[in-house]
């Protein structure tokens, strides 16, 4: 039989487990991801081998004819579906760039179809297709007992003379990606010094109710990460 809890406070327990992280080449962008604790890299930039933690190297694997005979849609479910089922020892899960991770989706899904662009596609279903992809892997991502990270790459506007920063990633993907992220955070390269801040964030943090240690260290080293009342002077915006 159901048991209800005592109707008495608790303390509450706020940890963040799901990360955005965009900035410029050479930021800090994987550094900053790789502090977190037993990663796996999803790679796309050929460097899985590169890594000083175990890495994949995604890609759509075609024949001669072009053909797609093992598409990053079907190498991810079987990555997640590991995570979920199989013993391991991996926290965190990075995804390094998800920019080219849905580029490779969209390249799939038309090839799927046997078109060039998901407008070919009769009905919207193209577009429905990868629509359905990517949400699927976002939630899939956001279900698993770990910690997830997006990284993209940023772009430079001007806006009334004002040059700002944002991920490189369109904004309809990154409405769906930080949608389901607790924190996303720009990396920013200053002469010699390097500096994390966060950008968006889904709530105020606060330090005493961060239950893992390795995440808290992590978020003292990010500029507005933790709620300036418990964070105090621990915070730091370089390293």
């Amino acid at each position: 039989m159901f048991q209800l809890p005592k109707n008495e406070p608790q303390i509450p327990i706020d940890t963040p487990r799901n990360f955005f992280i965009f900035g410029e080449t050479m930021s800090g962008k994987s550094y900053l991801a790789n502090e977190f604790p037993n990663p796996y890299i999803i790679n796309t930039d050929g460097n899985a081998k590169a890594n000083t933690v175990p890495a994949y190297q995604l890609q759509n694997v075609k024949d001669k004819t072009g053909k797609i005979t093992s598409s990053v849609i079907d190498q991810l479910a079987e990555i997640i579906l590991a995570l979920q089922t199989q013993n391991h020892t991996y926290e965190t899960i990075v995804i390094d760039v998800i920019d080219d991770v849905i580029e490779m989706i969209r390249v799939a899904v038309c090839n799927e179809y046997g078109v060039k662009n998901l407008k070919d596609v009769p009905w919207g279903a193209g577009r429905e297709s990868f629509n359905n992809v990517l949400n699927e892997l976002v939630l899939d991502l956001k279900s698993l007992p770990m910690n997830v990270i997006y990284i993209s790459r940023q772009i430079t506007k001007t806006k009334n003379d004002v040059e700002i920063f944002l991920p490189s990633l369109k904004e309809t993907y990154v409405n769906i990606i930080n949608g389901n992220a607790d924190l996303m955070i720009q990396t920013q390269k200053i002469g010699n010094n390097y500096s994390r801040r966060v950008d968006r964030r889904r709530k105020a943090y606060k330090a005493d109710q961060v239950d893992d240690s390795k995440i808290l260290s992590i978020l003292k080293t990010i500029r507005g990460a933790l709620d300036s009342a418990t964070a105090k002077t621990t915070q730091q915006d370089k390293f």
